[in-house]
Formats: structure tokens, sequence, C-alpha cells
């Protein structure tokens, strides 16, 4: 069975050989009636697909196929150039039925064809496929976007947005190809009247050198010519037809057949009104027997189609629409699968009360979920983790004006806008007269005190030195700190399997080497929701994994692995808290330093902080009142330790101030200043 899969290849072979090797008349004769037929089946395919892609091979089909053409071609022309004419029955009969007697008539016809081909359908199938390739590329970046936006609107999942990108792939690849393939079939219309001519030509003189009379030798050397030109210009004509066929198909449910169908049929009053107008060409002398049969047909047809549709309008249904909503859901939860669609949960989930429908409903302007599709790639540069769909529903459990943003089902934060209104930040000091009257608010994202302006406050708050924010603006920066505060928890088992399977692409060496061999996967995916709980970008992932490679083997704990990375990636670390090449710290006290490395207790699975509630107190105490300091002078403070009791300091400090970065000496380049503001002491 293994030849059938190879046949295609086997095929391109023999026509390459009939090229070179002399064929006896009986195989002739078989070639071009399977030539004839396979161009046919070509035709009625293209009729019957759906889109252009489901007939993707059409291109490198129509090389075959003109290659094909070409060698039969070639075998005829020896076939008649040697055998004094005769090139099989298939070409002898085609020639007899179409010069019946006429030399001149057959090489007309023939002649006909060929300019119909080439001039008609050919030039209009290429121009068409020239205009669509063009088209296709201008249109595949906002046909990018339009499927970005529906992933983040949730409306589809990662796998269906890859499928429609690699869709339009496709598409702009077919037309280009089919583009250039045009030119295939352009040059078969021409070799074709050249090869004519040589038969001709060289037929009536190798007849004359053989002592036959002019008109024997002109009848039988124009007889074979003419059906060898016929026999390769049908099969020509036809797959011409299929590829006009094809480039010019729109994507549709259905076939050709069932569109022309529908579309004829829906405007009878057409079909009535041309069958009425028919009969006048009686008086400018049509026959009108002919007339008159086909203006019955079309008045006729158009009342048959007229009453049909009168006759569907005009049915009630036998049940209440209640009633049937009721049962069709029935139905619809009756299958399983259906079910259990509703254990899905949403990673990320944002409901919204009916006053804010304007600003994420696309269809009345609103820009929410650009917004967000702008956010995915913020966070891809800023973190290097691909957030997922952001699904959207309207709720009537909230107040008009508030959102409720979801994590995996649970509520994590509630906020309240107003629509048409804008979020007004004073600035630090405000002068006498500059107040600006709103409605008092908190900012949902930073807490800061705010108010709400409608829009003709705008240019008095903005002269006074407000900072305005829109609503949508308010909902995605509030957004934005969610995801940012729980990315480590979006980080999936899949997402982390996509991540190495992008790497995989520019390195994959190190992927195959590393995991599962030296980490698994799991363990991967522990470090680097490590990493991104203290907001460290995962985006080099090569010099993870090659950090991971050196220290796995032997490094058992999680936690302590997650430390070597932080110190290979110190150079992000620094750049990312550092300012004008300057670290602003507090530093930790070596006394609270020992006291935390005696405590720590290691177990088989890792380690944890064995420290008296006590001391824990004292320490979170000091470092609660020295961060307070520190805030007056920098916005993010920032605590130095020994790298051996960060992440034990760290653990304990997240649990009474969850916003404080901790960081060692070895996360800090050495081309930084630090510069110590206080040391933290019991």
């Amino acid at each position: 069975m293994k030849i059938f899969n190879n046949i295609i290849s086997i095929f391109v072979i023999v026509i390459v050989a009939l090229l070179i090797v002399p064929l006896s008349t009986p195989i002739l004769d078989f070639m071009f009636i399977m030539n004839l037929a396979l161009s046919l089946v070509i035709l009625l395919l293209t009729m019957y697909v759906r889109e252009t892609l489901d007939l993707a091979i059409f291109p490198s089909l129509l090389l075959v196929t003109t290659l094909a053409r070409l060698a039969l071609n070639v075998s005829s022309t020896r076939s008649i150039l040697s055998n004094n004419g005769y090139a099989g029955e298939v070409v002898k009969t085609f020639g007899q039925f179409v010069i019946r007697g006429n030399v001149v008539v057959g090489l007309v016809i023939f002649l006909i064809i060929v300019l119909v081909q080439f001039i008609v359908i050919t030039k209009g199938a290429e121009r068409v496929s020239e205009v669509s390739a063009r088209f296709t590329l201008d249109a595949m970046p906002g046909k990018q976007m339009a499927i970005d936006a529906d992933l983040s609107s949730g409306m589809i999942d990662e796998e269906q947005a890859r499928a429609r990108r690699l869709k339009i792939q496709k598409e702009a690849d077919f037309f280009g190809a089919m583009d250039g393939a045009s030119k295939f079939v352009k040059g078969d219309a021409i070799i074709s009247i050249v090869i004519t001519v040589v038969n001709l030509i060289g037929g009536v003189a190798i007849g004359f050198m053989n002592g036959g009379d002019f008109q024997t030798v002109l009848s039988t050397y124009s007889i074979s010519t003419v059906g060898d030109g016929l026999m390769s210009q049908i099969p020509a004509l036809l797959i011409s037809v299929a590829t006009g066929m094809l480039v010019t198909r729109s994507t549709s449910d259905a076939d050709l057949n069932t569109d022309v169908i529908q579309q004829f049929t829906k405007q009878p009053m057409v079909l009535m009104i041309a069958g009425a107008v028919m009969p006048f060409l009686i008086l400018i002398g049509f026959p009108p027997i002919q007339v008159l049969l086909i203006a019955v047909t079309l008045v006729g047809g158009g009342l048959i189609i007229y009453r049909m549709e009168k006759r569907q309008t005009e049915e009630v249904p036998e049940a209440p629409a209640v009633m049937e909503e009721v049962t069709s859901e029935v139905d619809y939860y009756k299958n399983l699968d259906n079910v259990y669609a509703l254990l899905t949960v949403d990673p990320i989930c944002i409901e919204v009360g009916y006053s804010l429908l304007p600003l994420v409903d696309q269809n009345s302007g609103g820009r929410f979920m650009d917004r967000i599709v702008m956010l995915r790639k913020q966070f891809a540069d800023e973190l290097g983790i691909v957030i997922p769909p952001v699904r959207m529903r309207d709720s009537s459990q909230i107040n008009p004006n508030q959102y409720e943003v979801k994590l995996k089902g649970e509520t994590v934060a509630i906020g309240e806008v107003l629509v048409d209104h804008y979020l007004a930040l004073a600035p630090g000091a405000l002068a006498p007269g500059d107040e600006i009257d709103g409605i008092d608010t908190v900012e949902p994202a930073f807490g800061m005190p705010a108010k709400w302006i409608s829009d003709d406050k705008r240019v008095k708050a903005e002269m006074a030195g407000y900072t305005l924010i829109d609503a949508t603006s308010v909902i995605v920066t509030h957004l934005s700190e969610l995801i940012r505060a729980h990315a480590y928890e979006l980080l999936t088992r899949q997402e982390v399997k996509k991540m190495l399977e992008n790497l995989k692409k520019t390195n994959p060496t190190i992927v195959e080497e590393t995991v599962p061999s030296v980490i698994s996967q799991n363990e991967l995916q522990k470090v680097l929701r490590n990493l991104l709980r203290e907001s460290v970008p995962i985006s080099d992932m090569e010099t993870i994994l090659e950090t991971l490679a050196d220290y796995a083997p032997t490094v058992k704990d999680s936690d302590i692995l997650t430390e070597y990375v932080r110190q290979a990636l110190k150079r992000t670390i620094t750049h990312r808290f550092s300012e004008a090449g300057q670290l602003k710290v507090l530093s930790l006290d070596s006394e609270i330093e020992n006291k935390i490395i005696n405590s720590v207790k290691k177990m088989e699975g890792g380690a944890y902080l064995a420290l008296d509630p006590a001391i824990i107190q004292k320490i979170v105490a000091s470092t609660t009142k020295k961060v307070e300091e520190m805030r007056q002078m920098v916005q993010v403070p920032i605590i130095l330790t020994s790298p051996i009791v960060r992440v034990y300091y760290k653990k304990m400090l997240d649990q009474f101030c969850p916003n404080v970065v901790v960081l060692s000496f070895n996360d800090v380049d050495s081309s930084v200043q630090i510069q110590s503001l206080g040391v933290i002491a019991l």
C-alpha cells in the first residue's frame, strides 16, 4: 500500500519520461482520455468546494496538469511526424469530427478556442489572482487584530486563534501561488499554437519528401494536427475555467450550485419582469416560438417561487416560543459534554454593570478590547508572560456603574467608574481657586484620592494641573495592576509548555537537554512562578534554563533554585529597580540575619523558617517603620540582604508588608551604585 502514498511522485516522473520515451498509439490514446477525464474532475471539484483553501493544492495541480499536457503534445508530435500523420484513434477521430472535410474550419475553431482560453479566461484569472493576493496581504494586519480582539474577549480560545492565524497565512500563500501558477496556463496556450504550426508545416514537408501528393498530404496532416491541438486545448480550457472558478470563489457555507440557486431565487419579481419584457423582442424579428418559450418559463418560475415564499411566511409555529426555548435548553443539556462545559473557569473575567456596556461594546464604539490587546503586548514585553483571554460579561447583580474583576472564578477587586466622566487626580499643591467640583472617590488601582468630573470641566481641570483619566483607562489600569500582582497565578503548565515550544524554534538544544531530563516541567513552573511573584521578568528563558541545567542536578529546593536564577538575571533585576545608575536601599542588620539563618529548618522537600513569634513581631515592626520613612524619599522601598537570608526574610515579610522589594547582594549588578538610606535593626 505504500506505493499509493507516492503515486503523485511516480506520476510526475512518468510525465517527464514522456518527453523522451516514444509511446505506442494505444497508450497515447489512453493518456489523452485520462487527461481529459482528469481536467473534467478538477473543474467539477472547483464548483463544489466552499472555500478556496478546500483545494489548496490547486497551484501545484495546475503545474502538474500543464506538464502532462506538454508531455502528451511532445509524444503526439513525435508520432505524427514519424508515423505518416497517425497519432492514435483519439487524435484522428477528434480531427475528423471537427474538420468535416474543411481544413480552414478546423484551424479557425482551434485558433478561437486557444484565443478564448488565452485572452479571456486565463488573463482574467491571472488578474483576479494578482488582486486577491495583494488584497489578502493588505488585509492581514486587520484580520490579525480582529483575532486578537476575539481572543482577548474570550470569544475564542488559543487553539481557535492559532487556527485562524494559520488560515490567514494559507490564504495569502494560496493567492500568491495562484498569481504565479496562472502563468503556466498562459505559456501552455502559447506553446500549443507553436506546436500546431510545427506539426502542420513539418508534417506537410515530410509528406512531400516521401512522395505524397499535395491533397492527400494536406488532408492527412491537417486532420492529425487539428485533432492533436484540440485534444490538448480542450483539457487546457477546462483547467483554465477551473482556475477562474476557484480564484473568483468567495467564502460560503455552500457549494456553487447551491449558492446560484439560492441567490437567483431570492428575487422572484426579477424573473417575472424579465419574462414580461422578452415578448417585445418578437417585434424586431426574433423567432416567436423560442422567445415565448423562454418568457413563459421565466414568468412561471417567478410565480412558483413567489407563492412558495408567501406560504412559508404565513406559516405559524404550533407551540409557543417559550416552550420551544425550554425544550431546546433541556435537549441541549442532555448532552453531557455541554454540562461539563459549565465547569470551565475563566482565568480572567470582568463583569460590568449595564451603564458600562458602551465602554466594552465594540459595536457602540468602545475601545476596551483594543486596549486589552495592547495590554497583552505590554505584559509580554515587561514580564515575558502572555496573559490569557479576558472574558467580558454584563451582570445585573452589581450596580450599573460598577465592574468586578474575577481571577479563576473568584472576585479579586470591585471598582466603580462613571461613563462620560473623567477621573481627576489632584497635583501635589493646589493654588487658591483651583479646586474643581466633582464627586469624591478613590482611584481603584493605587488607592489615591480623586474626583469624577464632567466633560465641561475638563479644560479648567487641565489648566489647574489635574491629571485626567477617562473611564476606560481607569478600568484598564486597575486590571493591569491586578494582573501584575497575580501574574504568577496565571502561569499554568500549559502556558509553560507553550513557552518551551516557542523557545525550541530558536534554541532547541537547551530545551531538549534541560526539560525534563534535568528539571521537570512542574519544577520549572514553580521557579517561574517564584520569579513572577516578585515581578522579575521571565523573558530570558535561555538564561533561566541554562542556570537550572547547572544547579538543578544537585539542588532540589525550588526556592534555592530561584535564587540562583535571580543571580543570573541580576542585570534585568537591577535595571528594573535602579534609577540613574543608583539603587537606594535599606540594609538588614547582621543580628536579624543571624537569627533568621539559625532558625531555618531544612526538610526533604525544602526548608522553612521556625522563628519565635515575638522576634518576628519585632522584625516586622522595625521593618514597617523604616519602610514608611523611606517612602517619603523613594516610590518603591527596597531592602538589601545577604543571599542566604533573602528568600526567608521575603516570605516572612509578605505576610505583613507584601509590596516591599527585597533584593540580595547577588541580585545587584556591579555597575550600579548602592546608596543605603538606613538599617533595619531590632
